[in-house]
């Protein structure tokens, strides 16, 4: 299975749209927090063709719409401050910290575990564990990117959305 990981979108929706065909070529999406705005998260739904799991980030306006969105969307499930799932046997935690992120993934109990929040790309293996900031979708800091992980090799790429 691949699965498409992306953060800290913070309603850049056209870097979020240049992103999109390239995680579309996964099964799964996986997005760490900060859409922003709910019209962020709508785009998103309809711009990715699978399911969609996604977590609030602190920048994370109107709650209550984003939740109405994500019930609207039919793809999104919208896990709170923290995701615990399950695809296939691969164990997936999700969260918006590095701090939260970093000890979840040294109790050992995921295959992967994803956060945002930082914009900084970083990928690090903890024991049997991947800890993985897939970096930010909003260009912030100059770069643009988001993964893809592989959950059969265990392998991670990350992509430069142009």
């Amino acid at each position: 299975m691949r699965i498409a990981i992306c953060a800290d979108i913070h309603d850049n929706i056209w870097a979020l749209e240049n992103a999109l065909p390239g995680m579309n070529q996964a099964n799964v999406l996986i997005f760490c927090g900060d859409f922003c705005a709910p019209f962020t998260l709508t785009q998103l739904a309809r711009g990715f063709e699978g399911p969609v799991h996604a977590v609030f980030g602190n920048n994370d306006g109107d709650p209550r719409m984003l939740v109405q969105m994500a019930e609207d969307a039919g793809n999104v499930t919208l896990h709170g401050q923290f995701a615990d799932i399950n695809l296939g046997g691969f164990r997936i935690a999700v969260n918006h910290y590095p701090d939260i992120a970093r000890g979840v993934a040294a109790g050992g109990g995921f295959d992967l575990v994803c956060y945002g929040h930082d914009h900084t790309l970083h990928e690090q293996r903890i024991g049997d564990t991947l800890l993985l900031n897939p970096g930010e979708i909003m260009g912030r800091f100059g770069r643009s990117t988001y993964a893809i992980v592989d959950t059969t090799e265990r392998a991670v790429q990350v992509r430069d959305v142009e």
